[in-house]
């Protein structure tokens, strides 16, 4: 695949430059260890006590504080604007798991941005990481083992259709529109769930609870097709 940066067989992290806890970068390294920041997330990384196999973004997060600490190898400026430092990173990095962590909160119109990232690069087994939640596109179809009472929460970000087992309120028969019918704040009725979609353009998002089952659901899911 052209463009790619970073390839590892285990999994990588993504660090993004807003908000990031201690314990999510943890968490996600113990899963995805080989890490990648995405240009001003560098400075956590670095005041975390981490080193980042790249850094990867337009640089213009990136102190000359923090760039004096890091290997010049590591650093991969991708000058164009015309699209953010997630997408940048993303599409640059290749391994069976991705990990977002500081890609939720802080800025709404960048969480926004990401969102619409992870649906165009549906193709990407990526998991964005908050103190809350997780949340990752929804592929064609996934099983996920969650306990009863679970939260499951559907978001289109295009026209969506598809169909369920496991959740209170089924989603067959529905059209889901981002500016229509969502599936906000579903729960599990009896697990396991499956879930299998007609297109990319759905988001799942789970309770921070459930990364390990969205590991697992996601690195068995049946994907949809790249992107063209």
């Amino acid at each position: 695949m052209e463009g790619i940066i970073v390839r590892d067989s285990g999994g990588i992290t993504l660090l993004g430059g807003g908000k990031a806890r201690p314990a999510e970068l943890r968490d996600a390294l113990t899963l995805a260890p080989c890490l990648v920041a995405a240009d001003g997330g560098a400075a956590f990384a670095i005041e975390q006590g981490a080193l980042p196999e790249a850094v990867i973004g337009d640089m213009d997060s990136l102190s000359e504080t923090i760039r004096s600490e890091l290997r010049p190898e590591s650093l991969h400026r991708i000058a164009e604007q015309d699209s953010t430092d997630f997408d940048k990173t993303l599409r640059s990095v290749e391994a069976p798991l991705i990990l977002g962590v500081g890609f939720l909160g802080r800025r709404v119109d960048h969480q926004l941005a990401n969102f619409n990232v992870l649906v165009r690069r549906h193709d990407r087994p990526c998991i964005l990481l908050g103190k809350h939640d997780v949340i990752l596109a929804a592929p064609a179809r996934i099983t996920l083992d969650l306990a009863p009472g679970a939260r499951v929460s559907l978001f289109p970000m295009a026209e969506a259709t598809g169909r369920s087992q496991g959740l209170h309120w089924q989603i067959d028969g529905l059209t889901f529109r981002p500016d229509g019918v969502i599936g906000t704040s579903n729960r599990v009725s009896k697990g396991p769930v499956q879930l299998e979609f007609d297109a990319p353009g759905m988001l799942l998002i789970l309770p921070r609870k459930a990364l390990a089952a969205a590991v697992t659901g996601l690195a068995r899911a049946e994907r949809f097709a790249p992107a063209r």
